[in-house]
């Protein structure tokens, strides 16, 4: 299912007309595993197959052209994919044997095959195997190897690379001083990753606090530890801010809050984790560009935040229809305001 803004058909049903309530995507059936890029999505199905739809310009949807797409089209020459990650305009796969590849913008390396070159067709990363879970950010990538450590390639302009240098880099580095970490998120132009002590750790840019560190300088190119947040289950990066979902069910959020994103009723943005009120017995979090989503144990959809494009699926849109505080998704019509 769909909502928003429609200017590249990033909804995949087949017209470029916005959407303010969800919609199916066409011919898709069989999904495992989604993901939203800037402007195109991404699904893998249950036969390991990759499929994209939406903005193409740099190759980002992977079928060998960079034409717009409105509906599913598939993936070239990717199969047995277990993990697909979108960034602003490229794209990361973990395939079964823990190989990672990537296809899309590659101005700062991105894509990890020692080159700058744009890719429409899959490309595979060097130098990196055993792979578990992959992050995309705006113009670098992360990866989570088996064994804990965190590797990344690309952009480096704010120490998003987190090797203690603010050098790109066209194949992969490894993060410093991290280990036993499970899961990792990207933002525009910072990391984050998930341990399993259930701490958070970022690096990279933070003028907006999106380290979640008060103590932090203005940006650190080595991990620092998230001010308070332990027994995460998981986190998510939008643009300049980050979510995490707790073992007891609670959300919390840090960094920027321009639209209401944290989610606790202001527009002030945080240096160190708030909680996102009116949520409890989450199950899931994802965190778009301005806004953020929530999955609660009954089946429940909730998000906040960003509502230029409709995109929270409350019937309205607009940004005076911005929303501080969570409210659940619609399937019809208008919510109450």
């Amino acid at each position: 299912m769909g909502l928003g803004s429609q200017q590249h058909a990033q909804l995949g049903d087949g017209t470029k007309t916005d959407r303010y309530s969800p919609i199916p995507v066409k011919n898709l059936d069989s999904v495992i595993g989604i993901s939203a890029g800037g402007a195109a999505s991404f699904a893998v199905r249950s036969d390991g197959t990759a499929w994209a739809w939406g903005s193409n310009l740099f190759g980002q949807l992977g079928d060998g052209t960079t034409y717009d797409r409105l509906t599913p089209v598939q993936v070239q020459g990717l199969h047995s994919v277990v993990a697909l990650e979108a960034g602003s305009s490229h794209s990361l796969a973990v395939k079964a044997d823990g190989s990672v590849w990537a296809w899309g913008w590659n101005t700062y390396g991105q894509l990890g095959d020692g080159t700058t070159d744009s890719r429409s067709t899959p490309v595979q990363v060097q130098a990196l195997d055993s792979v578990v879970a992959v992050a995309a950010g705006s113009g670098h990538s992360l990866a989570v190897k088996a064994d804990g450590s965190v590797w990344a390639w690309g952009a480096n302009w704010s120490g998003q690379l987190g090797d203690g240098t603010y050098t790109e880099s066209t194949v992969p580095v490894q993060v410093t001083g991290l280990g036993s970490v499970v899961s990792v998120s990207a933002g525009n132009t910072f990391s984050s990753a998930l341990k399993s002590d259930g701490t958070v750790w970022a690096w990279g840019a933070n003028d907006s606090g999106q380290l979640g560190s008060e103590t932090a300088a203005s940006n650190s190119p080595s991990p620092v530890q998230v001010t308070g947040m332990a027994s995460a289950a998981a986190i998510s990066s939008g643009s300049d801010y980050s979510l995490a979902l707790k073992n007891d069910g609670t959300v919390w959020a840090w960094g920027y809050n321009s639209s209401g994103q944290l989610g606790n009723g202001t527009t002030t943005s945080s240096s160190a984790p708030v909680q996102v009120t009116r949520l409890g017995s989450v199950v899931s979090v994802a965190a778009g560009p301005l806004h953020g989503l929530a999955v609660q144990s009954g089946g429940t959809v909730w998000d906040w935040g960003n509502n230029t494009y409709g995109q929270l699926g409350d019937g309205y849109f607009g940004g005076g229809y911005d929303r501080s505080l969570p409210f659940q998704v619609c399937s019809t019509n208008k919510c109450k305001k």
